[in-house]
């Protein structure tokens, strides 16, 4: 039997039985990437706008909180786009986002710059 699925195509066999790895992968890696890099261009202007927008006295809140709705939103557009889950894509986006403005707000708190 083994022999008969590796004849023709070794390669393929191996990587379809025991990797798992098909031709007819659900994802396009391609069109993720390009939404991707538009949604990273899309989403550093969020920031900007909620800066001109916001009240003074609380720029800061306003700024993490729809940065915050923008990744969600954004992680949601670049799932769909690349043929994943939306809600899985958005809450992946929103999380590792979320911590990495969390990460900068301690290393600014540690260095004595932080704002707001």
């Amino acid at each position: 039997m083994a022999h008969q699925l590796t004849e023709r195509d070794a390669l393929g066999s191996h990587a379809r039985d025991e990797l798992g790895i098909s031709e007819t992968v659900t994802a396009r890696p391609i069109q993720a990437a390009l939404v991707s890099a538009l949604t990273f261009a899309v989403g550093a202007v969020v920031p900007l706008i909620v800066v001109l927008l916001a009240p003074e006295t609380s720029i800061a809140l306003f700024v993490a909180a729809l940065t915050i709705v923008g990744l969600a939103v954004l992680g949601g557009l670049g799932a769909s786009a690349g043929g994943a889950g939306i809600i899985r894509g958005a809450a992946r986006v929103t999380l590792w986002g979320a911590l990495a403005m969390a990460a900068t707000a301690a290393v600014g708190a540690l260095f004595g710059v932080t704002v707001g």
